[in-house]
């Protein structure tokens, strides 16, 4: 059963979010709010650095990170809205509890820059990270919605490059399928609080741009997802992208790879990124930390 506060953010985010045309609206007004609800400064124990260079984006630095303990995130938001600010409330909480150094992706989004951009910017995002001596085994990639699509996007690319695969994935909620074929979309459209399934299906026309949404850079669930790394998944029973979840659950083990999902009742939409509103939320996190913290030991330690 859901905690009370859970309950009650729920309500506020029906009351407020959900009821408001996400999918009509301007893009810029959309990044401009979210990145409203940012905290001001890093909590104690942690280092924030903005990175300005080839590859944009920010660093949330444990100040007790385990050496080379690295974590390359990539936010949600449709491909549309959300950025390293807007996320960083989680990044900051899941730097402290992973012990790790968190590189936040200033990725390129529609419907300036529609698919593939944010694909290409996230490998070259990974491949900066390997030049910048970040090494493999004790690397975990990570994205919440649609970063969670694009985390698989990329981990897809790493293979079809041949270069190393990191030591795990941390999946929120992952947006798998632009091709709208989840039953969830339909059977959870009341239940869901924060998104109706128009706000999906009009958001993945504005990040396809008439491109294949069968395409497995754009739906990895589509992909041959054999030999990627371990993953720790997290979904909501109630949220609309339910499906999306758990038919790359199933794909993932009838490929051969390691994965666990974590499928919650009466939780939001990427229930992670929200410490300190409810208590599910650090919960959630710590778990992802635990992940992150076996996956980089285990491969250390080989």
């Amino acid at each position: 059963m859901a905690s009370i506060k859970a309950v009650l953010f729920n309500w506020v985010m029906k009351a407020t979010f959900k009821s408001k045309p996400i999918h009509l609206m301007d893009p810029e007004v959309l990044r401009a709010r979210t990145d409203e609800l940012a905290p001001k400064k890093p909590p104690a124990g942690v280092m924030q650095d903005i990175a300005d260079g080839p590859v944009k984006g920010e660093w949330h630095r444990a100040e007790n990170a385990e050496p080379g303990r690295t974590v390359l995130y990539l936010h949600g938001g449709g491909y549309v809205f959300g950025s390293p600010k807007s996320h960083r409330a989680f990044t900051y909480a899941l730097a402290k509890e992973a012990r790790a150094e968190i590189f936040s992706l200033d990725y390129r989004m529609a419907p300036e820059h529609p698919f593939p951009a944010a694909v290409d910017d996230a490998v070259a995002a990974y491949e900066w990270l390997l030049r910048e001596g970040r090494e493999p085994h004790k690397m975990i990639v990570g994205g919440d919605s649609a970063g969670g699509g694009l985390t698989l996007a990329l981990l897809l690319s790493i293979k079809a490059r041949g270069l190393p695969m990191p030591a795990g994935a941390l999946l929120l909620s992952p947006w798998t399928d632009l091709a709208m074929t989840g039953a969830s979309l339909d059977e959870n459209e009341k239940s869901d609080a924060m998104f109706k399934k128009v706000y999906i299906v009009e958001g993945a026309k504005r990040y396809l741009a008439g491109a294949d949404p069968n395409a497995p850079l754009a739906s990895p669930l589509y992909g041959d997802l054999a030999g990627l790394p371990p993953m720790l998944i997290f979904a909501s029973e109630d949220e609309v992208l339910r499906d999306d979840s758990t038919r790359l659950q199933e794909k993932l083990r009838a490929a051969g790879v390691t994965s666990e999902l974590l499928l919650e009742k009466k939780l939001i939409h990427v229930w992670p990124i929200f410490p300190g509103r409810f208590p599910e939320a650090m919960k959630s996190i710590r778990e992802a930390a635990d992940f992150i913290d076996k996956r980089t030991r285990l491969e250390i330690a080989a």
